[in-house]
């Protein structure tokens, strides 16, 4: 099957080489890589482009957008592959095999959504794992609870991005939640869990980068939980407190 891996970047000179040398060192070659740029005006079109001239696989629209959500969409829309998945212009690939790993056990298990554990690693030594998300099989009584897998780690049929249309940009940082939630609950859907570490994330991403962002975050993933009728407070407070196990799991 045919990967369309989708990163949004806005001046990322600092992380890209990393990113794309991370996909590029994939075993599965399936694989196109569509790069959705924000004008940027640091050197980052010029890192990308010296890539392209050596990967055709390599895709680049460079235009203004309204925030990463709004980038991601543009990306889903200009997928051709029949799975999708994102990499985010700070984030590597745990291995070399990570995509060749997620397609097999697409057609072993004929699901429409698979997803795995995540590291934090540090910003300058991303073998220096901070914290490890390791997921869980899913149940929808775990919603309530705040429950989501690592949407860096989920990888999706196209399809479903057909059926339950985009991110909701009116998020500036829980779009990915609602998005989440909002396939989780179809009951039509099969999701697995694989029980690998697929993605590395830089820390000091948007949502935890300040107390301002943190707030933020918290009020709109109070109104995530709210709109899509699977919890309030409760849950949110729930979904925090899940993270404290997973610092101590790296020590």
């Amino acid at each position: 099957m045919k990967v369309s891996i989708i990163t949004a970047t806005n001046n990322s000179e600092k992380t890209i080489e990393d990113c794309i040398k991370s996909l590029i060192s994939q075993v599965y070659v399936n694989v196109e890589f569509i790069i959705i740029d924000n004008n940027s005006t640091d050197s980052t079109l010029a890192i990308i482009e010296k890539y392209q001239l050596k990967n055709k696989s390599i895709k680049l629209i460079s235009e203004s957008d309204n925030g990463i959500y709004d980038a991601l969409n543009k990306g889903v829309s200009h997928a051709s592959g029949e799975i999708i998945g994102f990499l985010h212009s700070d984030d590597l690939y745990f291995d070399c095999y990570s995509i060749l790993d997620v397609v097999g056990f697409f057609n072993d298990n004929k699901y429409d959504g698979v997803y795995g554990d995540l590291q934090y690693v540090n910003k300058e030594n991303t073998d220096k794992v901070i914290r490890l998300w390791k997921s869980s099989v899913f149940h929808s009584k775990l919603l309530k609870m705040g429950w989501m897998p690592a949407h860096p780690t989920l990888f999706l049929k196209k399809q479903v991005y057909q059926k339950h249309g985009e991110f909701q940009t009116s998020y500036k940082i829980s779009a990915d939640y609602d998005f989440t939630l909002r396939i989780l609950k179809d009951t039509t859907l099969k999701f697995g869990y694989m029980p690998k570490c697929i993605t590395k994330m830089r820390v000091g991403g948007a949502s935890n980068r300040s107390i301002k962002n943190i707030i933020q975050k918290t009020r709109e993933d109070y109104k995530v939980v709210s709109s899509n009728n699977v919890g309030g407070w409760f849950s949110i407070v729930l979904k925090n407190i899940s993270k404290i196990k997973q610092f101590k799991l790296t020590l």
